[in-house]
């Protein structure tokens, strides 16, 4: 592996403990529309694949398109009130970006988080981060794990794939990592087990936060 140049962050699970937020705010559109609401931990596996998926996955099977749609229009209000209630930069995530910005390792974010609420987030809870590129969904780019967003962010760079590493907490960012070309790096303090990066292609398993600086020297 050439040495990495480059490190792409997943943002929910990676960076910031999002999981209360999310899961309060989809069960406040779930109760508001008269649906049964879900244990947070159970949300663990519902979040990581877009917020359009994420409803689906919420609402009782047998939901119809009409359904889907209300619940969805209730969760987008509900977390633009919830968004910042209890999330936290992960314990060693902010000693991370600082010992970071010594090294000459260019730093991204890339989401399946709407583009306005990764904005947000990273204002709010890493502000003065090192992130020279910070990007969400977009209804023009495919959601990860297609590759499309990371290979944007390695043509901003000037780099090659395989020069950047990926890291992120679920299957879809291992499979992101691996569509485009570039290191797959699992995080152990996310939404999802270990198990799930390992068998989905994680050249690494980061136990801490500063466990990624050993990879970057």
């Amino acid at each position: 592996m050439p040495i990495p140049r480059a490190a792409i962050f997943d943002l929910d699970g990676t960076l910031l403990d999002t999981l209360d937020d999310l899961a309060d705010s989809a069960n406040e559109a779930l109760a508001a529309a008269g649906l049964p609401v879900h244990p947070v931990d159970a949300y663990r596996t519902f979040v990581g694949e877009g917020i359009q998926t994420l409803v689906q996955r919420i609402v009782p099977e047998g939901g119809n398109e009409s359904m889907v749609e209300q619940v969805l229009a209730l969760y987008r209000a509900a977390y633009g009130r919830r968004w910042n209630n209890k999330t936290q930069p992960y314990d060693g995530i902010t000693g991370l970006l600082t010992a970071l910005t010594a090294l000459p390792v260019r730093l991204a974010v890339l989401s399946n988080k709407p583009q306005k609420f990764t904005e947000l987030c990273m204002a709010h809870h890493l502000p003065g981060h090192a992130f020279e590129i910070v990007l969400g969904q977009r209804d023009e780019v495919p959601r990860k794990p297609h590759p499309a967003g990371a290979l944007e962010i390695a043509r901003a760079f000037g780099l090659s794939p395989d020069e950047c590493l990926f890291i992120g907490d679920t299957k879809t960012d291992m499979d992101t990592a691996t569509a485009a070309g570039m290191s797959p790096i699992g995080v152990a303090w996310g939404f999802r087990p270990v198990e799930e990066l390992l068998t989905n292609g994680a050249a690494a398993i980061l136990s801490h936060p500063g466990d990624l600086l050993k990879l970057l020297h």
